[in-house]
Formats: structure tokens, sequence, C-alpha cells
């Protein structure tokens, strides 16, 4: 088909069930958003782990009579465990945080709340603060190293708090892809709907061209770029719609633990490159729609 005649048949396509179009167009827009919020959403779950690899620690609270009795660890309770612990495989540093100085990080922590005047030295542990050079085999070398012995109170494993973190990244991330899938379903049908609309209402000018010879290809040429027109328009909308939504709600909304560095902020580069992979998707997804549409349901 020449491209003047595919030029002016995809034209008069479009404004003839512009109100179909457009639904297709946001309908698409709608399901990519969803799906590109998912990708960032992986790749938002992939820098946390990269950021929180070196910084978890393995934190072993000291018994309050430790705690009190002894604010440099040169005690032999102390010392022992610390030993233990720097002999451990997998094991960096060891580390002594004193009571006075777990009240005083607290304070800073919790400055501004009610519970930072409550809060005295008393009532917090001395801490010996492990880094770990292997955080599998070195985890679990720390903890059998001291676990049980005396002068422990207890052994914190900052990866279950971290691991807390990426449980629920993974539900938001779960639920972003099944919303996208349900609204995928949703956009497959419109598009498959409006193609047939499409061809019903040019059904003579096709039966037309095919008594003169016109191919089945030539006949369906059309209503495919139609489709893919407004399945690249979707994408570019749901491009536009995720970059808006990184500045008007994302960036303000982790502002606060963004810049306290306890989640890296969603970068506008990675946006820009899930937007410009979803203009081909979204044409992508429906010329395949609408090309299955016209072999199986329509004659042109």
């Amino acid at each position: 088909m020449r491209p003047a005649l595919l030029s002016r048949e995809v034209s008069s396509g479009l404004r003839r069930n512009v109100t179909m179009t457009v639904a297709m167009v946001l309908t698409t827009a709608v399901t990519l958003m969803s799906v590109g919020a998912g990708l960032l959403v992986l790749r938002t779950i992939d820098d946390i782990s990269a950021l929180y690899t070196d910084r978890l620690e393995i934190q072993v609270a000291l018994t309050p009579d430790v705690s009190e009795t002894d604010q440099d660890c040169s005690g032999p309770t102390c010392a022992s465990l610390r030993a233990a612990l720097a002999s451990a495989p997998g094991v960096g540093q060891v580390g002594f945080e004193s009571q006075q100085q777990a009240w005083t990080r607290f304070r800073e922590l919790f400055a501004g709340q009610s519970v930072a005047d409550v809060a005295r030295p008393q009532s917090l542990p001395a801490t010996l603060r492990v880094t770990l050079t292997d955080q599998q085999a070195g985890a679990a070398a720390a903890r059998a190293a001291v676990e049980g012995r005396p002068g422990v109170r207890g052994v914190i494993d900052q990866r279950d708090v971290v691991g807390t973190l990426f449980d629920f990244l993974d539900g938001v991330r779960n639920v972003a892809f099944a919303l996208a899938v349900v609204q995928a379903l949703a956009a497959i049908l419109l598009i498959s709907n409006t193609v047939q609309v499409s061809a019903f209402t040019r059904r003579t000018e096709v039966g037309v061209m095919r008594l003169v010879g016109a191919t089945r290809w030539t006949t369906q040429l059309p209503f495919l770029v139609e489709a893919a027109i407004a399945g690249a328009a979707g994408g570019a909308l749901a491009g536009i719609g995720l970059v808006a939504a990184k500045y008007a709600v994302v960036d303000d909304l982790f502002a606060a633990i963004g810049q306290a560095g306890v989640i890296p902020p969603v970068r506008i580069t990675d946006v820009l490159v899930v937007s410009a992979l979803l203009v081909p998707a979204g044409a992508l997804v429906a010329g395949v729609t609408g090309y299955v549409t016209l072999r199986a349901y329509v004659k042109v």
C-alpha cells in the first residue's frame, strides 16, 4: 500500500472512532504505568540491597551487670566475648558501645520526641557491634561464638530487620504487577473491540478494495497501524505519568528518609529508561493484539 493512501486510511480510522481510540490510549497508559512502576520498585529493591549489604551488623547486647560495671570492655567477660567474635570467620571489626554512648546515640536518633527524655543510660545495654566481611557465613559464625555465653543478653541480626523491609517491598512489587496484569487484559480486550468496530465501520470500502484485487494484508495494514499508534501514545502517556509522579509524589514522599540515606532515591535516569521502553512496548502489544483480532474474528 502506498504511504499516502496508508496515511489517509489511518487518519480516517482514528477520527471515526475517536472515543474508543482515546479509551484505548488511556487504558494502555494506565496498564503500562503500572508495569513501569513495578520495574522501578524492583530497581529500588536492588539499590537498597546494595546499599545495606556492607552496612549490616551483628549486635551483641550485654547483660545489665556487665553493661553497668564495664565502660570500656576491659573486664574479663566483655573482653572474652570480644576476642571470640574477632576470631570468628567472616567477621571484620568488633566495636564496643558503652551504655553512655548508646544513650547519646539514642537521644540523637529520637531528638524532639518524648521518648528521648524518658530514656536513661541504665535502660540501654552496652553492645558489641560486629561488622561482617561475609554476610552469610560471618553472621552464623558470630552468633555461634557468643550465644549462650555469660554476659550475653541477646544477639540482634540486622539482616532480619532489613529482610522485613525487603518482604514489604516485594509485596508492593507483586501487587503492582498483579494490577498491571488485570489492566493488561482489559487493555487487550478494548484494543480488540476497537479494531473490530473500526473494521465494521469500513466494511464497504474494504470489500471494494478486495474486489479490485487488494490482498488481505493490504486491507489489514491500516487497522494495525491505528492500533500501534494508539498503543505508542498510551506508552508515551505512561512515561510522562511516571516522570510527573517522581517529581510530584515520590520525591516529596521519600525526601526525609532519602536524605538520611535510609532508602536510595529514585533516579531520573531509571525513570527515563523505563519510560522510553514503554512506548515500543505499547505499540507492540497493540499491534499484535490487532493482528490476532483481525485474523481470528474479522474477515477483511
